[in-house]
């Protein structure tokens, strides 16, 4: 590319020092310095990284455990591998952990419900004046 040397150097403007974004409002764009706060898309990326890694590191653990191991529940009985034997036993006591935290949710719903409608509904008291106030009384 050959650039035209009758274009003085000085007439090119210099580059933007960031460059623009759909909707920014230049009078009101200001860089504070302090990182943006996170978005739900940036959580819900988080969170599925850290799923895929758990994930990744269950896969290790039952692939290292395939030792054959008797298992009983129940009156049924049967032999599995101990890796899918522990995945299982961990599976079972997560549902149980969110089904008693459900029943609690629940309770407190209800007596949240409960709550509301017995008090009436009314206007909150008027704050009444500090003990204590910051007004400084002539000595």
């Amino acid at each position: 590319m050959q650039t035209n040397p009758s274009t003085p150097k000085t007439s090119i403007p210099p580059p933007p020092a960031r460059p623009p974004v759909i909707g920014d409002d230049p009078s009101r764009a200001r860089y504070s310095g302090e990182p943006a706060p996170p978005t739900r898309a940036a959580l819900v990326w988080a969170a599925t990284v850290a799923g895929l890694v758990v994930l990744s590191l269950l896969i290790v653990f039952i692939l290292q455990n395939q030792e054959p191991v008797h298992v009983q529940y129940l009156g049924l009985g049967g032999s599995v591998p101990l890796g899918i034997a522990l995945s299982i036993a961990a599976v079972a006591g997560g549902f149980l952990v969110a089904i008693v935290g459900a029943v609690r949710i629940a309770q407190l719903r209800i007596i949240d419900a409960r709550l509301r409608h017995r008090s009436p509904r009314r206007q909150p008291a008027k704050a009444r004046l500090p003990l204590l106030s910051h007004r400084h009384h002539a000595r």
